[in-house]
Order: structure tokens, then C-alpha cells, then sequence
């Protein structure tokens, strides 16, 4: 029974991979016209941020659970490689204001964070505990993310427009944190498997929602933050609905306070650039 666990679990992570390596691959077009057009035009930086720190996050946690992490890593590995692809154009081309702010952006949570959650991991826990406190730091700091659908899901409930809110994209998330469930269900890893639940109830009801206003007219919005954030942050591996144990928050709350006022600043700036 356990090798037939295995395999299945082997096949559910290979579609994985497969369903999250086209999702990471769903912005090109829009960095194809920022190359084109030799500017950002207000899109901000954050979501890939991000999404980068949150794939060193599982990178990390796949290497110390050695004997389920290969699958993990490929695709988080991937998402280093092509993430940091993105935020380099974006740097490129950005304003000098929004230039500064991702690299700023990147030390303090992409440097800075990851080394502190490191050092707190390799210091203050040992052997199994270790690899609890790192399960709960992925799923914790990934509360964030799995937050990002509620922007485009008002924005649908308000115009009645899903104009930004593509289905083709909705529908291959909800079926990556399928396979990811179930990944993580045959191996009983539940830091995979129970935060793909949410991912799965949130991209059904974003499939339902545009089933419902499909019809509805196109209004004259920028897009351009929500449809980055529904392209980036919702990965299938990485959501999750779970309260931390205090017995964690030693761990887990230096990293938070060190990377919340950044991610704050970071919204706002963008909003104000926006607006001018």
C-alpha cells in the first residue's frame, strides 16, 4: 500500500508541476509589452517579490524533508529562475521611484526576512521541530497570499465584469491545488495538503462567479495590479488557511513585523503613482 501511496503521490506532484510551470509562465505576454513599450506603466513589483520569497520558502522546507522534496524543488526552483527574470525587466524599466522601492523591496524581505527565518530555523529549532516550525512558517506567511483573489473578487461583485478576472487562468489554479492536495494527501504531508483546500474553494468560486457575470459590460478600470496579483500569488502549493501555534510565534512574528511596513509602503507608492 505505501508504494501505491508513493506512485500516486509521484503522479499527482508530476501534474503539479506541470498545471504550476504554465501558471508561471501566464505573465509573459504582459512582459512582452513592457519590453516593447520600454515601460512598467504602473504595474508594481510586489506580487513577484513575493512570489519569490514564498518559492525560497518551500525550496527550503523540500531540502530538509529530503524524502518528498524533489518534486517540490523542481517546480520551486522554476519559479526562482523565472520570477527573478521578471523583477529584473521590471527593474529595468522601471521609474527610478518604483526602481528603488523593489530593490529596497528585495533586500528586506528577500534577504534580510529569509535570513532571519534561517537563522531563527537553524538556531532555535532542532531535527523534527525544525521542520514543524518551517511548515508553519510557509503557511503562515502565505496568509498574505492567499488573500490576493479577494481583490479581483470584489472588483467582479462590483462591476459585475470579469473582464479582469480570466477563467482559463482560475480554472488551471483550482486544478493545480487539486494535485497538489492530493500530493500532499499521499505522502500525509498536510502543510501541502490542507492549504490547497482553500486554494481549491477559491478557485471554484471564482469559476461560479464568472459563470455568473460573464455577460456583464466592460468597464474602463486599471487593471493592471489585480490581474498581476490573480497571475502570481494564488499558486496552488502555497496557500493556506491555518492559525500558527503559539509555542511558533517566536519564530514566525520577528519576520512578520520585519516585512509588513515595506509591503505596506510598497502599496501605497504604487497606489500614488497610479493616481498621477
Amino acid at each position: 500500500m505505501a508504494i501505491h501511496q508513493q506512485t500516486l503521490a509521484f503522479a499527482f506532484g508530476l501534474l503539479g508541476n506541470i498545471i504550476s510551470f504554465m501558471v508561471y509562465l501566464a505573465p509573459l505576454p504582459t512582459f512582452y509589452k513592457v519590453y516593447k513599450k520600454k515601460s512598467t506603466e504602473g504595474f508594481q513589483s510586489v506580487p513577484y517579490v513575493v512570489a519569490l520569497f514564498s518559492s525560497m520558502l518551500w525550496i527550503y522546507y523540500a531540502m530538509l524533508k529530503k524524502d518528498i522534496g524533489l518534486l517540490l524543488i523542481t517546480i520551486n526552483s522554476f519559479g526562482c529562475v523565472i520570477e527573478s527574470a521578471y523583477i529584473a525587466i521590471f527593474i529595468y524599466y522601471a521609474p527610478k521611484n518604483a526602481r528603488i522601492l523593489t530593490v529596497k523591496l528585495l533586500l528586506l524581505l528577500n534577504v534580510f526576512g529569509f535570513g532571519v527565518m534561517l537563522v531563527l530555523t537553524l538556531f532555535l529549532a532542532e531535527g523534527a521541530k525544525r521542520l514543524t516550525v518551517l511548515g508553519w512558517i510557509c503557511l503562515v506567511f502565505n496568509i498574505s497570499v492567499f488573500a490576493a483573489p479577494l481583490c479581483i473578487l470584489r472588483q467582479v461583485i462590483r462591476t459585475r465584469s470579469v473582464e479582469f478576472m480570466p477563467f482559463t487562468l482560475s480554472f488551471f489554479l483550482t486544478l493545480g491545488a487539486v494535485m497538489w492536495f492530493f500530493y500532499g494527501l499521499f505522502l500525509k504531508d498536510y502543510y501541502i495538503a490542507f492549504p490547497n483546500v482553500l486554494g481549491v474553494i477559491f478557485g471554484a468560486v471564482q469559476m461560479v462567479l464568472y459563470v455568473i457575470c460573464k455577460n456583464g459590460k466592460k468597464v474602463l478600470e486599471e487593471p493592471k495590479l489585480q490581474e498581476l496579483i490573480s497571475e502570481h500569488i494564488i499558486d496552488a502549493v502555497k496557500l493556506s488557511t491555518v492559525v500558527c501555534p503559539p509555542e511558533l510565534n517566536a519564530v514566525i512574528i520577528p519576520l512578520a513585523i520585519a516585512t509588513a511596513p515595506t509591503l505596506t509602503e510598497a502599496s501605497a507608492n504604487e497606489d500614488a503613482n497610479l493616481k498621477e
